[in-house]
């Protein structure tokens, strides 16, 4: 009876370590410039999300906020079993009067721009995106 335990720990054991292994390291990066009209859009929020469906949380890859130029870099990596589902936001006000809360702009990474490993082997340029847009599927964030 007791081997019967000892053995059922082991087996749990190697099944967890074999999933351990299973989780692939993947990479993804975006970059590009917010203007907001003729003005870059200065310290504008961004974030890297890794987007997951069911029970697992979304996970922030990276965040920070646009230069002076407007422009931004982020890059991050997750672990998952499955390819990741990279997404872009966008949290601004520009061309947004006094309304509460921030317009959220959310742009889904192509996955030719995911690689293994903990460094994107290439960026995904999302280039010039002028805030004035209204842009479809738009949301507002009110925290």
């Amino acid at each position: 009876m007791h081997n019967f335990k000892l053995m059922k720990y082991i087996l749990l054991a190697l099944a967890l370590f074999g999933c351990s292994l299973a989780m692939r390291e993947q990479a993804v990066g975006v970059e590009g410039k917010l203007m907001c009209g003729q003005k870059p859009a200065v310290g504008v929020k961004v974030k890297l999300w890794e987007e997951d469906s069911g029970p697992d949380p979304d996970d922030l890859l990276e965040e920070g906020k646009t230069n002076q130029n407007g422009e931004f870099s982020l890059k991050g990596y997750e672990r998952e079993l499955t390819p990741i589902d990279p997404i872009f936001k966008v949290y601004h006000d520009c061309d947004d009067g006094m309304k509460p809360g921030q317009r959220k702009l959310k742009f889904r990474i192509p996955s030719s721009y995911v690689s293994q490993g903990q460094v994107p082997k290439r960026m995904f340029p999302i280039g010039i995106l002028n805030l004035e847009t209204i842009f479809p599927g738009e949301e507002r964030d009110l925290l």
